[in-house]
């Protein structure tokens, strides 16, 4: 070679098929027919993943009967997904020895189904769930493919859809199982079921889709799919969360948020994210606040932060670094705004505007005090999330960001 490489080494992972389009729920049952009998589990019957209501589960159970496939329905209880929920769902599974899991809902029947579907299958006779837990249980790898795992969202946000992990409350704090056999077999994501999202839902999950997308595009690990995949999902996201929130039957723009929040997805399994999901973890677990609520609050306070250390400390110590990440930060001006001349702090003024519009909240709003800001940075600042923030930042600057975020 005559020079260096441009392009550091990388891995792209995602989940075996995707089906998208407005519609496409239609076709899960039989999609999952196939699936259940190219694994050979045809003679068992499914367990169905869901939310409190029956809204979407009753009718995709009919129609799994109608292709001749049994099933037993667990029901998630509201909030963020917890170890008891997964335990429990678990526990059904197998006493009915279940041996396909779909989840028909948002990121918490996502992810609760995808440890289902890894416990069944490695977990032995008495399958413990803590035995896979990262932080509270014992993290041992899986040895096995999960069992057909399918994820049809009902919302768009979390992009749990095409992830390898599920996060779990467990207490105080929240906890990840993560392996890639836990990507789904099949997803198939119909902008139709979000139509009924309400609009503080429809803003919360938004805001996570778009920081799901931000954040890998500036962190220290993107890679070229991913510059590609963010920036079309900021692009989405940036021109309909609005149009969402203000008419919830605007099917082009709930096609664009499934969009956003699908390259969200993509776009964190494969390379990192930074100080938003790096607090969000620890915030979720002290406050029992939405997730999507926790990362839009904190969304332009991180990018005001950042950008401050890149101008200053940073930027004199990595003067090339700190460019390049400001670059990036800029592209982002640029594409949410619309504007080919627009600065970072454009961009930030705009994400601050666009958080208000969608009447999300601060976090004092949850609970959050400045006596919490200790505890919660000193848990927050080790996590792997932290990890891919473009600038590592001080224990002044995260307090910095809370305050910022009240």
């Amino acid at each position: 070679m005559t020079n260096s490489p441009a392009v550091a080494p990388f891995e792209f992972m995602t989940a075996s098929r995707v089906v998208f389009g407005c519609g496409t729920s239609k076709r899960v049952p039989s999609l999952v027919k196939d699936l259940m009998q190219l694994n050979q589990c045809a003679d068992k019957p499914a367990l169905v993943v869901t939310g409190k209501s029956d809204r979407f589960s009753a009718p995709l159970v009919e129609a799994l009967k109608a292709e001749g496939i049994e099933s037993v329905v667990y029901h998630c209880p509201g909030g963020e997904p917890t170890t008891a929920t997964a335990e429990a769902a678990i526990a059904l599974a197998s006493s009915n020895d279940c041996g396909s899991v779909i989840a028909i809902g948002g990121g918490t029947p996502v992810d609760t189904g995808k440890c289902v579907a890894a416990v069944l299958t490695n977990g032995g006779e008495t399958p413990d769930l803590y035995d896979f837990l990262e932080v509270v249980g014992r993290a041992r790898p899986l040895t096995t493919r999960c069992a057909p795992f399918v994820a049809v969202p009902t919302t768009a946000g979390p992009g749990a859809e095409v992830t390898k992990n599920s996060v779990l409350e467990a207490g105080d704090r929240k906890v990840s199982m993560r392996h890639q056999f836990m990507l789904p077999e099949l997803v198939v994501i119909d902008p139709e079921l979000t139509l009924s999202m309400p609009r503080d839902v429809t803003a919360h999950t938004g805001l996570d889709a778009l920081t799901q997308c931000v954040e890998p595009y500036v962190c220290n690990a993107a890679n070229p799919l991913v510059d590609a995949i963010s920036l079309a999902g900021i692009t989405a996201g940036a021109r309909s969360l609005r149009a969402a929130c203000e008419n919830p039957l605007d099917i082009v723009a709930r096609e664009d948020m499934c969009l956003c929040s699908y390259y969200g997805g993509l776009s964190l399994a494969n390379a990192k994210l930074g100080a938003v999901h790096g607090f969000s973890g620890t915030l979720g677990g002290l406050l029992h606040a939405p997730h999507g609520a926790i990362c839009a609050a904190l969304l332009p306070h991180c990018c005001t932060v950042n950008v401050a250390a890149l101008k200053g400390w940073f930027g004199a110590k990595e003067p090339d670094l700190a460019e390049r990440y400001l670059a990036r930060y800029e592209t982002v001006a640029r594409t949410v705004t619309g504007d080919p001349n627009a600065t970072v702090e454009d961009g930030v003024a705009w994400i601050v505007r666009l958080v208000k519009d969608c009447g999300v909240p601060g976090l004092g709003e949850f609970g959050l005090k400045e006596g919490d800001f200790d505890e919660v940075v000193a848990k927050s600042k080790e996590s792997s999330s932290m990890k891919g923030n473009p600038v590592p930042l001080s224990d002044e600057e995260l307090k910095t960001m809370l305050r910022k975020a009240l």
